[in-house]
């Protein structure tokens, strides 16, 4: 955020501004060297922050501890809540500082809102619950599946080996219990003459604990997928659907207007009340029916997030007959630029469900992850998370240039001569396709078994005892 500061701040890191009609200068190589090292310390610092924080907010919660009534769902609602509100400010009242001040101080408020958030954690760092790593869980993981190949043609056996104190620091919570499933990694478990039990080659020799580990990692694999084309859909607010603003009528009074690009404040409003809404009040509903304290599964949440997500882009293709119907009326339709006499609030019902979806489907997701990821690998799995997101956005990238190559839908210029509402539905499509897919893979989900240990309080800590549940 410093460096791109800079680049807005100082002459020598930045063209000069345009000046009437003339053309503008380019930026030189130094210039583009600067911006695009900026955004690229961005991007790795996003990767690292954003994936960990997650995970590293959820471990402040110890769900052993029954006297804690904060739960880990409720974190999660709230700390999506807060990141829609800073984005919301984001593209409020960052983008009028930037277009009315000036770039410079655009960037210098969100920088040295991040200095002081380091300020903030590394004085707080005292007040955490740290939980110290004990090695790379993906070695772990290399070593079930070593461990499993070199006994492949073993015969399979219900004695597995176990050891507590080797899986100790890395099951504080609970220990993760034996499934039937994927038997052919249970191989890894089982204890040979070449093996030594009290010393075991962890590359030939693996715990109950560690094989179940890889297991709960290759479950995930297929609801992570599901949540790929949520994010596709989610991405036309910034494609077409810009477009589709720019072309209509987005007058307040005869003086202002609002920007295209602010239209998915709508978005964000949504995800706000819905989550808040969901947090306060649905949650307590649902708690009746299902008697389960979040209420509903994170499955069932994914669910309904998917299936209002269908009905945004649904939505939207209807919405974009009408669009393209008053601009025929009209006779604009072959007019490029011009202004089709249709309020652009005729598109509030697309944003505001996809804000609806996220904040069912998104968070969700992060709850899945977090609590179906081994103890150990929470922050990797919250990656994934990330990780759907940026893949969702290059499917959106894949399919319109298929589209765009193989039909008419998707014109270069003239919105109004393309046939836009079949991409949505073809969206739409795609979508229930998956919802169908994600139901089938709910249905047969196995959440992972883990063995927690309760801690329970008593009038001295010499009589305090922990309480084994198999959840």
């Amino acid at each position: 955020m410093i460096t791109l500061t800079l680049s807005a701040v100082l002459p020598q890191l930045r063209p000069p501004p345009c000046k009437g009609e003339e053309v503008c200068q380019e930026a030189s190589t130094l210039q583009l060297i600067v911006l695009y090292i900026s955004l690229l310390l961005g991007a790795l610092g996003a990767g690292g922050i954003r994936p960990c924080v997650v995970a590293f907010g959820a471990d402040q919660f110890d769900e052993s501890d029954t006297n804690q009534t904060t739960k880990t769902w409720s974190y999660f609602n709230w700390y999506y809540f807060v990141s829609s509100a800073s984005m919301l400010v984001a593209v409020t009242v960052l983008i009028y500082v930037q277009d009315n001040v000036g770039w410079g101080l655009g960037f210098g408020i969100p920088a040295i809102a991040m200095f002081l958030s380091v300020i903030t954690f590394i004085v707080g760092y005292p007040l955490y619950r740290n939980l110290n790593p004990d090695g790379s869980p993906f070695t772990r993981l290399i070593q079930v599946i070593v461990a499993a190949f070199r006994k492949r043609k073993i015969p399979h056996s219900n004695l597995l080996y176990q050891n507590d104190d080797l899986d100790a620091s890395i099951s504080l919570e609970g220990k993760l219990l034996h499934t039937p499933q994927m038997k052919f990694l249970d191989k890894a478990a089982i204890v040979t003459e070449e093996d030594n039990n009290k010393d075991p080659n962890l590359w030939r020799l693996s715990t109950v604990h560690r094989v179940e580990e890889l297991k709960s990692l290759i479950r995930m694999g297929p609801i992570w997928a599901s949540g790929i084309l949520l994010i596709t859909a989610y991405a036309q607010q910034s494609t077409f659907s810009l477009n589709q603003a720019k072309t209509m009528d987005r007058h307040l009074t005869k003086s202002f207007q609002i920007p295209a690009g602010s239209m998915t404040v709508f978005t964000l409003l949504t995800t706000l009340a819905t989550t808040a809404f969901y947090d306060r009040v649905l949650i307590r509903v649902a708690r009746r029916f299902t008697g389960l304290d979040r209420g509903i599964t994170f499955l069932h949440r994914m669910g309904i997030g998917l299936i209002i997500s269908i009905l945004a882009t649904l939505i939207g293709g209807f919405i974009e007959m009408k669009r393209k119907n008053v601009a025929k009326a009209h006779g604009l339709t072959e007019h490029i630029g011009a202004t089709i006499p249709i309020s652009v609030f005729w598109l509030v019902p697309q944003y505001s469900l996809h804000g609806m979806a996220e904040a069912f489907m998104s968070i969700g997701h992060m709850e899945f992850f977090y609590d179906q990821a081994p103890e150990s690998m929470r922050s990797a799995a919250m990656a994934l998370f990330w990780a759907s997101i940026s893949i969702g956005n290059y499917v959106s990238t894949l399919l319109v240039t298929l589209v765009h190559k193989f039909s008419d839908w998707l014109p270069d210029s003239n919105l109004n001569k393309g046939k836009l509402e079949y991409f949505y539905w073809f969206i739409t499509l795609l979508q229930f396709i998956n919802l169908i897919y994600y139901i089938f893979c709910a249905k047969f989900y196995t959440y992972k078994p883990v063995q927690v240990h309760h801690k329970a309080d008593s009038s001295s800590e010499e009589n305090q005892v922990e309480l084994s549940t198999t959840i």
